[in-house]
């Protein structure tokens, strides 16, 4: 992966050699891969005895269920908002897409490991965090929904608009430089024309504007 993707933030409340451990594992396993990254490589990049790394982490299955665990944090606090909100579902389909967006550009290991590693997971672990997904991917489609039910969105299989809209938000991740052409934003409105014109019914303009901060 290129090196222009920034390491992403530690949790506030970590430890600041626990903080530099969460950071160097979500970029390695984003850029080797879960099962390629060992405990050694990581002491390796901290400059670290590996030993010393289980003074701050059991093992390496806890490191990568902290990291989902806060990316999905993440989304939960910024998108979940949004697509609950009482503003009509456009709006709300708008918000949240120009949202998770600015979660994952400036998040983009971290969301990428949820779309790559959340396999990796011991059973029990992944099943927790498909649920998170899920629950996630949920309110999306209630959104879209919502949307076909007032007359705003015409009628369409809601769990593929859901897929198609949050397969684009979750590959972005893979794709944007914040020195390309387009801003966040700017991409983020250029979705909302191809999906929710897309998806509007026949007497409904779907004007193009700035989502709200």
């Amino acid at each position: 992966m290129s090196s222009e993707l920034a390491v992403p933030a530690p949790p506030t409340n970590a430890r600041p050699r626990e903080a530099d451990l969460l950071a160097t594992a979500t970029r390695a396993f984003r850029e080797r891969g879960f099962h390629a990254t060992s405990m050694q490589d990581l002491g390796e990049a901290l400059g670290m005895n590996r030993g010393s790394l289980y003074h701050y982490i059991a093992g390496k299955d806890d490191l990568l269920w902290l990291i989902l665990g806060r990316a999905f944090d993440l989304l939960e606090a910024r998108v979940v908002p949004i697509l609950e909100s009482d503003a009509p579902p456009l709006d709300r389909i708008r918000g949240a897409i120009h949202e998770h967006l600015r979660v994952a550009a400036d998040h983009a290991d971290e969301l990428s490991l949820i779309q790559i590693e959340l396999r990796s997971l011991p059973l029990e672990r992944r099943a927790q965090m498909i649920d998170r997904r899920n629950g996630y991917e949920g309110l999306w489609r209630a959104a879209i929904s919502e949307g076909m039910s007032d007359g705003s969105l015409r009628a369409f299989d809601v769990r593929l608009a859901g897929i198609g809209i949050l397969s684009a938000c979750n590959w972005f991740t893979q794709w944007f430089r914040p020195n390309g052409s387009l801003t966040v934003d700017e991409v983020a409105e250029r979705f909302c024309d191809l999906f929710l014109t897309g998806l509007a019914a026949p007497d409904v303009g779907v004007q193009r504007r700035e989502a709200p901060r």
